[in-house]
């Protein structure tokens, strides 16, 4: 039985999402999916994982519904049932960014692609960005990667605005897991006056595109929010545990939260 994730998002406008969620947890129970899936006005964002078959056909049917049709996933297989359960949930937003009035896919010509990363990762006057917590960041960067050292996404402007002017006139390179936090980010950032390129679907898209990354611009392990915990540069589980990646004692609650989703551990 081949096993397969697969995480997506896409701001779009939706009229109605309680009843697209209530739609998307029916169809994923009957093709025996797991995942977390997020819906709000803004649009739609998810981790899913089931039987590769199971996974595409979820896929094309997401495809056919208005404002989704181009929807990006990002694959990778899988030894195990990353998720136990399907939870559907209704959100105020898909990513709370904590300013009002941000929305996303805002950007106008942020998006680069894996291999226009690597260019800028190599260019010595590019501000290398990691847009997320710093438990992430901990466990593995970008060569070069600045680590802002907050503890949640809301935290990040103020980092943001602390070091904006000395960001002038460079490119401030930013990335995230999926790509979904810097979505939220980048259209603000280019507001405040910076030049920023963010890499398109994050780190799992770039993973998929240079798989085993020869060329070490990837350095250790991305976490995932699943029961895996974490994937090599290759997609596979490390096999790093919670209590490796939580050993602050602030971080208890993400390790409670991280045993709850694998509860034959």
């Amino acid at each position: 039985m081949a096993l397969l994730h697969s995480s997506f998002y896409r701001f779009t406008p939706m009229p109605d999402p309680t009843g697209f969620a209530e739609s998307l947890r029916l169809r994923g129970a009957e093709l025996a999916l797991g995942g977390v899936v997020l819906v709000a006005e803004e649009g739609l964002s998810a981790a899913i994982a089931g039987e590769a078959e199971a996974v595409r056909a979820f896929e094309a049917e997401l495809q056919a519904h208005p404002g989704l049709a181009d929807l990006h996933f990002k694959h990778n297989a899988c030894e195990r049932r990353p998720f136990s359960r399907l939870k559907v949930s209704v959100k105020r937003e898909i990513v709370a960014f904590g300013i009002p009035g941000v929305s996303g896919g805002e950007a106008t010509d942020t998006h680069v692609s894996p291999q226009r990363w690597r260019e800028l990762l190599a260019d010595p006057d590019t501000v290398v960005l990691d847009n997320r917590n710093s438990f992430e960041f901990k466990l593995g960067r970008f060569r070069g990667a600045i680590d802002p050292g907050v503890a949640h996404f809301r935290d990040f402007p103020a980092y943001v605005e602390a070091h904006r002017d000395a960001w002038q006139g460079r490119t401030v390179a930013m990335y995230c897991t999926g790509g979904i936090r810097c979505e939220k980010t980048a259209a603000w950032m280019q507001a405040r006056g910076l030049k920023v390129a963010q890499l398109d679907g994050g780190i799992l898209n770039y993973l998929e595109a240079f798989p085993e990354d020869a060329a070490g611009d990837w350095q250790g392990e991305c976490y995932v929010f699943d029961k895996r915990i974490a994937i090599d540069a290759a997609g596979r589980e490390t096999g790093t545990t919670a209590e490796a990646v939580f050993t602050d004692p602030a971080d208890a609650w993400r390790l409670a939260r991280a045993k709850r989703l694998d509860p034959e551990s």
